[in-house]
């Protein structure tokens, strides 16, 4: 079974090693011993506590401040914007959430009504037929 030091967990989940270790010894996240000592998540254990925490959010959940939404899209990513360029029609509009940097494309009118610029705090929300999965080590 895989397993995650605490590092890569919180490199996963885009917080700090320290969260992570907060969240195990809480009994929020299991973790086992390894035969030296460190701790270590069970993949399968990691995978169940984000998507926990992701329905969680989607509920309304603490993390969620914004007002109630409907929508069939279930890929949230927040984060903060980190740039913003607009020309005469269109707008490119980058927010990094935790280790990922998301790049969209959109009308400067939707940017503009959206309030976008650097440092606000926005959601990529992903809804797609066709997504690439890849893996490092595929065992």
């Amino acid at each position: 079974m895989t397993t995650f030091r605490i590092s890569e967990a919180a490199g996963l989940l885009g917080v700090s090693a320290d969260t992570v270790r907060r969240w195990v010894d809480g009994g929020r996240l299991p973790a086992e011993r390894d035969e030296h000592g460190h701790r270590r998540v069970p993949g399968a254990e990691l995978a169940a506590f984000v998507r926990d925490q992701a329905r969680d959010q989607s509920r309304g959940g603490a993390a969620s401040e914004q007002a109630e939404r409907f929508s069939s899209a279930r890929n949230r990513l927040r984060g903060i914007v980190t740039e913003v360029v607009r020309d005469g029609v269109m707008a490119q509009v980058e927010i990094q959430a935790g280790p990922f940097r998301v790049v969209s494309l959109m009308s400067r009118e939707a940017a503009d009504e959206l309030g976008l610029r650097v440092g606000v705090v926005a959601e990529a929300v992903v809804k797609s037929t066709n997504v690439v999965v890849e893996v490092s080590d595929p065992g």
